[in-house]
């Protein structure tokens, strides 16, 4: 009842919205003069057409296809169209990315009820709705972007790790990855939390029997066991959250990994390395897919000569920190009050009073990083149609002072993320997290808000925001935004006097 509530509730707004765009908007716009057409060559089974601006691979182009397929029908027998190419308007592309929407947002009620089993229907059927009203991705459901593509592929890829079907969601990831070439990060990212739950060390998950384990043992026949048979013949058939720590070649036994001693970040890479060892082989098997689609990437990279396949000059990988102190602070923001509570607040302000030689190095980093390491592309300067030109224009840039100014509300933001994902995962786990960031957002050097929906996403399922409180109020801000975007895009456009045609804001 829960995933049909939520798919209901987004197509409720997503339907009416989606006419309304393509009524006032019928024609394609920014990014869509290139994927329209390109989409259009593929309807008409011309493969080998592509054009050269196009920097994401065909795979939206290819689930369009799949999309134009099941609709023709009813479409060619009522004598709406005659042919399939016919089909391929530019409303009907962007219908997928409607229908999509809503596919994601039963998958995030699924990861939801997934990441926290103890939350009831209703709950999770509201964090669902929350998430799909997230004002990035909320945006681009009515336009032919790859973001909503790609976001529902990197979501059931995750979701399929979490339910411990690696090859699937491996399969996946490769299907993330022709849609936009940084899921790529995302997959590893998804792999390694799956490799960690693999061997029972993430909070929350009961140890996973071994390949080959038909049953299970009491402590007392396991530690008597491990005192008098063999490491390489029966290690492997122990139950994995048995394991912590490696010791002289060995691993001592002390239950579940909750019950090891010693919980720091050391301890947990022992324990990673020590169970990783005695599972290899089954840890191999589970994820060689992984591997296979990652070493296919990489081969992709070589014959291709980089990560983009189009407009490379516009898009060479630079050393923009800044991006990832951007997405700090624009994430800590749409989480509303679980980063800006007074209690939060208070929480922060004692960590760094307790550690002010460590504050003032971070501190001391983020003011290099924006001194020297501040990215303005050209497309952010000369695009007045894009939200983040008037950030950079009005707020960044209003005095030069203002850019050093930020760098403590960056660094809060970051201190409070870990600070909140610290309550319920890992060390390993949120360095993982903040290490994929680093390499999808450092290389970018043009600042575009929904390269870090993705991100954003991984964030919220890993952070424990429990209480109805916090989800409404991010729900309203995200309709309000939702709101004030979409009457800017339909119903305040505006001319430029060195080109002709309609303009309009976006994000």
């Amino acid at each position: 009842m829960g995933r049909l509530a939520v798919a209901v509730v987004v197509a409720l707004w997503a339907v009416p919205f989606s006419f309304m765009v393509n009524r006032i908007v019928p024609e394609p716009y920014m990014d869509e003069v290139f994927h329209v057409p390109q989409a259009q060559e593929y309807c008409r089974f011309n493969f080998r057409s592509w054009n050269s601006m196009i920097t994401t691979p065909p795979g939206l182009y290819c689930l369009s296809l799949g999309h134009i397929a099941t609709i023709f029908p009813g479409f060619w027998w009522t004598g709406a169209v005659s042919s399939y190419s016919e089909l391929c308007s530019a409303a009907v592309l962007r219908s997928i990315n409607c229908a999509l929407a809503v596919i994601c947002a039963v998958l995030f009620y699924d990861i939801v009820v997934h990441t926290r089993p103890g939350l009831n229907q209703g709950r999770a059927t509201l964090f669902a709705v929350v998430l799909a009203l997230y004002p990035l991705h909320w945006f681009f459901t009515y336009l032919y972007y790859t973001d909503i593509a790609s976001t529902t592929a990197v979501m059931a890829m995750y979701l399929s790790c979490l339910k411990r079907s690696y090859w699937l969601s491996a399969l996946l990831g490769g299907i993330a990855i022709t849609i936009r070439q940084t899921n790529v990060i995302w997959m590893l990212f998804v792999a390694c939390l799956g490799t960690i739950d693999y061997v029972g060390l993430l909070k929350g998950n009961g140890p996973r029997p071994s390949i080959g384990s038909t049953s299970s043992v009491n402590k007392n026949e396991e530690l008597a066991n491990v005192k008098n048979a063999s490491v390489s013949s029966n290690l492997r058939k122990r139950r994995k959250g048995n394991f912590t720590y490696a010791a002289a070649g060995s691993c001592l036994m002390y239950g579940n990994s909750s019950q090891a001693p010693g919980s720091g970040f050391l301890d947990e890479v022992r324990t990673i390395i020590c169970r990783l060892w005695y599972l290899k082989f089954e840890i191999l098997i589970s994820f060689l897919l992984y591997l296979i689609v990652f070493l296919t990437f990489v081969a992709f990279v070589l014959w291709n000569g980089g990560i983009v396949l189009g407009a490379k000059d516009a898009h060479v990988v630079s050393p923009h920190l800044m991006q990832i102190l951007y997405f700090g602070l624009v994430s800590a923001a749409a989480m509303g009050s679980t980063h800006f509570s007074l209690g939060q607040v208070l929480a922060i302000y004692e960590f760094f009073s307790k550690r002010k030689l460590s504050s003032f190095l971070v501190l001391f980093l983020g003011l290099i990083s924006v001194h020297f390491f501040s990215i303005a592309h050209p497309y952010l300067l000369a695009d007045n149609r894009h939200y983040p030109f008037y950030i950079w224009r009005k707020i960044i840039q209003v005095h030069w002072l203002m850019k050093y100014l930020l760098v403590p509300f960056y660094v809060y933001s970051w201190f409070s993320i870990f600070n909140v994902l610290g309550k319920s995962q890992k060390t390993i786990c949120i360095l993982l997290y903040f290490f994929a960031c680093a390499a999808v957002l450092i290389p970018t050097p043009l600042i575009e808000f929904r390269y870090y929906t993705i991100p954003f996403y991984f964030l919220v399922f890993q952070s424990p925001i429990g209480d109805n409180k916090s989800w409404y109020i991010m729900g309203l801000q995200y309709v309000v935004v939702n709101l004030f975007t979409i009457w800017m895009f339909l119903f305040q456009p505006f001319h430029w006097d060195h080109e002709p045609g309609i303009q309009r804001f976006m994000w």
